[in-house]
């Protein structure tokens, strides 16, 4: 995939994603000529919408394309994960949001978490060995489940692209385009069973 503007980039939230991790790679990604689409579990689906969390209280809503039962990965070429304590928390307990996690992550296709969403890339079991980061206050869980986590904006480990926080957004969309368009992380083994 040598161009992002061919590229099909999956964003997996629901209710409680920190509004600037998802709203900023949605919008680089979408002016990059990506096509982005947002998809949240069936439960959010009757909303049509998922609210963000901004910094101390709810903030923006964003439109819902598609429910998480409906996600097929192999139409996509890269999935993100915004961060949030709320947003990655619920989803790591949804059987469904793990199993596109494995899969995108063992098609060796780009995986990027930013924040807390690395809760995610432990849940699915797919952190261990790999270089990453988080937000600081994971950096614990990430360590235990096997991930070798580093104070750095962007960490990219083989297609997995993790960053610390909304601070790190330039890096983290940068690293994604990136990322697609040079097809780096077409060699990444299996991802832990």
């Amino acid at each position: 995939m040598p161009d992002i503007k061919q590229a099909k980039i999956l964003i997996m939230a629901t209710d409680g994603f920190e509004q600037s991790e998802l709203m900023v790679p949605l919008k680089k990604l979408s002016e990059a000529g990506a096509t982005v689409v947002v998809a949240s579990p069936t439960s959010r689906m009757q909303q049509e919408s998922i609210r963000g969390w901004n910094k101390k209280d709810w903030g923006e809503s964003v439109k819902v394309d598609r429910n998480l039962d409906d996600v097929k990965p192999d139409e996509f070429d890269a999935l993100v994960l915004p961060g949030g304590q709320i947003n990655p928390d619920l989803l790591r307990v949804e059987p469904k949001a793990v199993e596109i996690v494995r899969t995108f992550y063992g098609s060796a296709k780009v995986v990027a978490a930013i924040c807390h969403a690395p809760w995610l890339l432990v849940e699915a079991g797919v952190i261990r060995d790999r270089q990453c980061t988080s937000y600081h206050s994971i950096k614990t869980d990430v360590m235990n489940a096997g991930g070798r986590w580093r104070d750095e904006a962007v960490v990219t480990d083989q297609g997995l692209i993790t960053s610390r926080n909304p601070g790190d957004l330039d890096a983290f969309c940068a690293k994604i385009v990136e990322e697609i368009r040079e097809g780096r992380h077409s060699g990444r083994r299996q991802a832990a069973e």
